[in-house]
């Protein structure tokens, strides 16, 4: 039996819901079977973007990126690289999807999206298999000391603790993805489709090398 997964990825708003919703099916050696990316109905537009109140201006997750970012995505949806869909359409994709396809969820931080999808009532609970592909990326490539390597060649690294030392490897899409690819990969745009197909589709076919489904499903629990 052929076996496919459905890979999700938010951007939230200052709500803590969704503002964009991006999914990919796959299969295990990464091929894109279907996609779905779109701005979130009365979420995005209706409410700011998230950002990090303490971030300095030149962060990503400042309040100056947040409106640089919600430019673009007004620019996507001029361009008509983005649609906006309301929650009914996106759990009619997602429920024609758990049909035709009846993947497996999983999420970079399946955690985070789950809570913020079901505080969008996007339905993420028709899926009955689900695994976090940031703690199997993690139990499988982050423990590699030729993983950890990279990060400290190509400064990929935390900021460390409170006293901003010992900073270690990142565990982040972006870097695993950077590790798999090369280090010239652009760096991961924060835009829920482009994410999950271009970084974290990537990550998974990686991991399905030399993982089974079921040990996939264990590693991430």
């Amino acid at each position: 039996m052929k076996h496919f997964y459905l890979i999700v990825d938010t951007e939230t708003t200052t709500k803590q819901t969704v503002a964009d919703f991006g999914a990919v099916i796959v299969d295990r050696q990464g091929q894109i079977i279907d996609q779905f990316g779109a701005m979130v109905l009365g979420h995005f537009g209706k409410f700011d973007l998230f950002y990090d109140p303490s971030a300095a201006d030149s962060e990503f997750w400042s309040w100056q990126s947040g409106k640089r970012r919600a430019k673009n995505y007004n620019e996507m949806l001029d361009s008509g690289e983005r649609s906006i869909a309301s929650v009914g359409l996106i759990n009619q994709w997602l429920a024609a999807t758990k049909a035709r396809y009846n993947p497996v969820l999983t999420a970079y931080n399946i955690c985070f999206d789950l809570d913020k999808c079901r505080k969008t009532h996007i339905n993420l609970g028709i899926f009955n298999q689900k695994f976090c592909l940031m703690k199997a990326a993690k139990r499988d490539i982050g423990v590699l000391a030729d993983y950890q390597q990279f990060c400290y060649d190509n400064g990929l690294l935390t900021k460390g603790g409170k006293l901003k030392k010992n900073p270690k490897p990142q565990m982040t899409a972006n870097s695993m993805a950077k590790y798999i690819s090369g280090a010239d990969l652009a760096e991961e745009p924060h835009t829920a489709l482009e994410d999950a197909r271009d970084y974290e589709a990537m990550i998974l076919a990686h991991i399905l090398k030399t993982k089974t489904r079921k040990q996939l499903m264990e590693i991430g629990r």
